[in-house]
């Protein structure tokens, strides 16, 4: 089975190949775009525009930051409810039947072929340019931290969630996401979570597959959906995480 017809978007997008930056950016849940032949998932717009098919405001967030930090951004153009970059292929919200009390007609026993489709066009191609992307900065000598670009939604389930921005960090070479958390609490105007409102653990993907064997310093950012909600706040959360990211790469 093929999955992406002519009319249909490449699998990712990369901003800025050969910024010179120490920052490769990604962004595994930056798009939305779901393939012709899945028929918009049977979602209406309303759900497609949630936070349950693409981490809101991360696509502007990680072209911007591409722009000030001249980092490299690889992000992901489909929603994560066509196939979840951030999740073990075998997982069971890879390709989630329900999403915050939505149902997602499309991934009602979905056939294997199809889920093979899925992977194979869209989640390999995506993890293949993020590795390709670390191979060839080695080969030029070129120092790499990997930043991960999540946003959240300010309420789920009912509750609040105070934070301004997470900093995600669980096994590997964590002396940078720690360096990232004590920059961005120096800011007393922000609530910053420590593994809030997510813990990075076994069920994340990406991270953990790129930074922990190699050794490569990381961290994964969640960033508040009501901090991005425009041009401006984009703007100034933009201008904050690159100066935090420059303080704790001078750490």
């Amino acid at each position: 089975m093929t999955l992406l017809g002519p009319g249909d978007v490449a699998p990712f997008r990369v901003t800025n190949t050969v910024g010179q930056s120490s920052f490769l950016l990604i962004g595994d849940h930056a798009g939305r775009e779901v393939p012709a032949k899945l028929t918009r998932l049977g979602l209406n717009e309303a759900d497609l525009s949630r936070h349950i098919a693409l981490d809101i405001g991360v696509s502007a967030l990680g072209q911007r930051l591409a722009e000030r930090l001249d980092a490299c951004f690889i992000e992901q153009r489909y929603s994560r409810l066509v196939v979840d970059c951030n999740r073990h292929t075998d997982a069971i919200d890879a390709m989630a039947a329900h999403s915050d009390g939505a149902l997602v007609p499309a991934n009602q026993g979905i056939a294997p072929a199809e889920r093979a489709a899925r992977q194979r066009e869209i989640y390999s191609p995506y993890q293949d340019a993020i590795r390709d992307a670390r191979a060839a900065r080695q080969a030029a000598g070129q120092a790499t931290v990997l930043v991960s670009l999540h946003s959240f939604t300010p309420h789920l389930a009912g509750q609040a969630r105070p934070w301004d921005i997470g900093v995600l960090h669980d096994r590997g070479d964590t002396s940078f996401a720690l360096a990232m958390l004590a920059a961005l609490r120096a800011h007393s105007e922000l609530c910053v979570g420590d593994n809030a409102p997510y813990r990075m653990d076994h069920t994340d993907y990406t991270v953990p597959h790129h930074a922990y064997a190699a050794g490569l310093p990381y961290v994964e950012l969640e960033v508040n959906q009501r901090c991005l909600a425009d041009r401006a706040g984009i703007e100034s959360m933009a201008a904050l995480v690159a100066d935090a990211l420059g303080v704790a790469l001078g750490a």
